[in-house]
């Protein structure tokens, strides 16, 4: 994780995968005791013994992302609300099992037991593309566990299998492994097809992901873990679990980005107490993208509801 100012600590996910969580900020006044040690040695990372009680947010990336990539968010949240970014299962740091479940029940009884064991709840989930819809998912599930929910550019409508083979084809079509970091910054923000014009944000956004091996830059999860967790919900549209969210919840989008403005602003009028803001200069990587308009979308709402 960049920056000196996140600690991890250990979630048990569903089926017992470890996933690791990153809280941004000083560390909560609490009893030390609460922090158990994962095991004996130098320190490790803490493990989740006790909630710690309070309002939280709890970011959650999307596809292929890792905690990491909501640093600077977390860290405005943290000066004012606990922010706790989420690594899932099969991104960052967390585990990536080969026989692990990477269903959308399975992420969502992830983000439902770090609310839980960390002391979250209720909280304000922020979710990025497929955590977008892990957090409404989970509050449609779990209402007293979310007190707001923030969409940014996730889809509610089916995409279809024509964008599952897309995106089969596109992992095949990636250069690996990369010499150096730098050519990986340049394919994915330059000479990667499905870019369209220079985009850099976009380059350091997917340098984020990669880590060195013996004979290059990899990236740290399994393409084909991501196709499966992919293949969980293209197929199928999510209305109906939308309007099922009874939460406060902010759709938010990037001029650029997937989520057409039409369909945000159906989403909203099916959501119960929904509310949208659009971000200019923005693509899908929104909060990557443009991170000071992103705040100035995200603060008020989140500033109304923590203060409920």
């Amino acid at each position: 994780m960049p920056g000196p100012m996140a600690r991890r600590i250990d979630v048990t996910g569903a089926g017992g995968v470890r996933l690791a969580a990153w809280e941004f900020g000083d560390p909560p006044k609490t009893d030390p005791a609460k922090l158990v040690p994962e095991q004996s040695g130098p320190p490790g990372p803490a493990t989740a013994a006790e909630p710690e009680p309070g309002h939280g947010v709890l970011l959650l990336h999307g596809l292929m992302g890792r905690a990491s990539h909501w640093a600077s968010t977390a860290r405005w949240l943290s000066e004012r609300h606990r922010a706790i970014a989420l690594d899932q299962r099969g991104h960052g740091r967390s585990d990536k099992p080969a026989r692990a479940a990477f269903t959308r029940e399975a992420y969502v009884e992830d983000a439902e037991a770090a609310l839980e064991q960390l002391g979250l709840a209720p909280a304000v989930l922020i979710g990025h593309a497929m955590g977008a819809l892990t957090a409404w998912q989970l509050a449609a599930k779990r209402p007293d566990l979310v007190a707001g929910v923030v969409i940014c550019d996730m889809r509610a409508s089916a995409l279809g299998a024509a964008s599952q083979r897309e995106w089969a084809d596109w992992f095949k079509s990636w250069p690996v492994p990369f010499a150096t970091l730098a050519d990986v910054r340049k394919w994915f923000g330059e000479d990667d097809p499905w870019v369209e014009r220079p985009n850099p944000a976009r380059g350091a956004f997917y340098a984020e992901v990669m880590h060195e091996c013996e004979d290059g830059w990899r990236p740290v999860f399994e393409p084909e873990q991501m196709l499966t967790s992919r293949e969980t919900w293209v197929y199928d549209a999510h209305w109906e679990e939308l309007a099922q969210v009874r939460c406060p919840a902010l759709v938010v989008r990037g001029l650029d980005g997937e989520l057409g403005r039409a369909e945000a602003q159906e989403m909203v009028r099916v959501l119960p107490r929904g509310e949208y803001a659009e971000v200019a200069d923005a693509g899908h990587l929104v909060h990557y993208d443009q991170p000071e308009a992103w705040r100035g979308a995200v603060e008020p709402f989140l500033d109304g509801v923590l203060a409920g």
